[in-house]
């Protein structure tokens, strides 16, 4: 049995704790901001420690997969709390004639529910299992280190509060989220940087949020492009829903989203769309920009940077949001490292080296392949603006997004990899799936129906 602090009370942190918890480890969360209120997490839970609190999420297949496996009965707490189930299946694009069910089909399906519901009810099993002690209101100001493990690598014991209250552990846990200051710790500490891959994805982000007696019909996938915009529509809990219209943070002329009445002129223009405005509005407009696509990587040169220290979810990376895949991610990751500790606790090198291997092997491939796709997209929108037909992609992605849009078996394939049920790389690496994008043969790609550019211009006053 070990002691572990883990730094940050999110959706990540909390289910890290579960899990340990559930493996005999006495786990201590420290988060700086106020729990969740009895009621109405949505509207009365302040996180100022989460900008991206009150932004579209959404819980892929995989996190519903090891919700399943890991913490039986957290499934239905989320439906509970009003949560609801989704299935991209239902949305096949209308070329695909054999609609047929499969085998495994029920591995696609997923519940999903806004951000502050959501984690209010992981918080709420966190703070009822025994051996989880949840300190809200408490700041961590850094760590704490003792003997180092490996020549001249700081080994951390424990960490500091803003407080002056220090809290010893075996292991530390960095789930901080994007605003993490963990390269700012090690640095106070004589210890080395991680190394850091970031970069501005390039986009800003209008979302609305509505409610009314029904969810909208699906008529489309929740990830449409449409020339210089895309849009991101996505069921919420207990009525609600949102709408997202994001375009590129370079594209000055489309700062008219901002405004109510031509974010909905604009959403109204898309035909399989204009209906998610049915409803009533609960909220503005809320924009967000600068989101930054950001890696992390604890062993630099073969070397890990710190023993006794770990990052998971967003404060070891995070990219585009629009993806959905953050907490899913996060999830994976937390289930990863709690394997890692039952296979190496007490050996604080080993654990180090294999969270690195295990990371590298089962999760980066995700932030790898979003980052190529948030280029791709940045640069589509880019040679569109400027009125320059974008560049054509290389001929086995073309044909492999022809295949989706038509044959049903390449379409499942591609929501294993989006669903993070199994990793992009490996999904079209598979003879099968290829076979088949081959016998689809060279396609043009269906798109979804939307306004022209000069018509989004027009409708937002650009």
């Amino acid at each position: 049995m070990a002691a572990v602090v883990v730094c940050g009370g999110g959706v990540v942190g909390v289910s890290l704790a579960m899990l340990l918890a559930g493996d005999g480890h006495q786990v201590t969360v420290l988060e700086r901001d106020a729990p969740a209120p009895a009621a109405d997490a949505w509207s009365g839970w302040a996180r100022p420690g989460v900008t991206q609190f009150h932004q579209p999420h959404t819980l892929l297949a995989r996190f519903r997969m090891i919700l399943d496996q890991e913490l039986p009965g957290m499934v239905e707490r989320l439906e509970a709390a009003g949560c609801v189930w989704a299935d991209w299946l239902a949305v096949m694009p209308p070329l695909i004639r054999d609609r047929s069910p499969r085998p495994g089909d029920d591995r696609f399906r997923y519940i999903t529910g806004r951000r502050p519901v959501v984690e209010a009810v992981l918080a709420g099993a966190a703070a009822e299992t025994e051996g989880v002690d949840i300190r809200r209101g408490v700041a961590v100001a850094g760590v704490r280190t003792g003997p180092s493990v490996l020549d001249g690598v700081p080994h951390v014991v424990g960490v500091r509060t803003t407080a002056g209250d220090d809290f010893d552990a075996d292991l530390v846990v960095d789930a901080m989220g994007r605003r993490s200051r963990l390269a700012e710790w090690l640095t106070a500490v004589g210890g080395t940087p991680p190394h850091v891959e970031s970069e501005d994805c390039g986009f800003v982000y209008h979302t609305r949020y509505f409610s009314g007696p029904e969810l909208p019909q699906v008529l489309a996938p929740p990830v449409v492009d449409i020339g210089t915009i895309s849009l991101l529509t996505l069921p919420g809990d207990n009525g609600t829903w949102s709408v997202t219209v994001w375009s590129a943070s370079t594209d000055t002329a489309l700062r008219g989203l901002r405004d109510v009445d031509r974010f909905t002129d604009v959403v109204r223009a898309c035909p399989v769309h204009a209906h998610w405005l049915d409803g009533e509005p609960i909220t503005g407009i809320l924009t967000t920009a600068g989101v930054v696509d950001r890696y992390r990587r604890m062993v630099v040169d073969g070397v890990p940077v710190v023993t006794g220290l770990v990052a998971v979810g967003d404060a070891w990376a995070c990219t585009n949001p629009s993806a959905g895949r953050g907490m899913t991610l996060g999830l994976l990751q937390a289930q990863c490292l709690r394997d890692v500790v039952r296979s190496h606790a007490g050996d604080h090198e080993a654990l180090a080296r294999a969270m690195d291997e295990v990371t590298e092997a089962e999760v980066t491939p995700y932030y790898r392949a979003q980052i190529t796709a948030d280029r791709a997209r940045f640069a589509d929108m880019d040679a569109l603006r400027r009125g320059e037909a974008p560049a054509a992609p290389n001929p086995r992605d073309a044909a492999v997004a022809g295949a989706v849009m038509r044959d049903p078996d390449v379409f499942r394939a591609m929501l294993e990899a989006t669903m993070c049920l199994a990793r992009p790389d490996e999904v079209f690496s598979r003879p099968e799936v290829m076979e088949k994008v081959e016998a689809v043969g060279r396609t043009r790609v269906w798109r979804i129906p939307g306004p022209d550019r000069q018509t989004v211009l027009d409708l937002v006053g650009g």
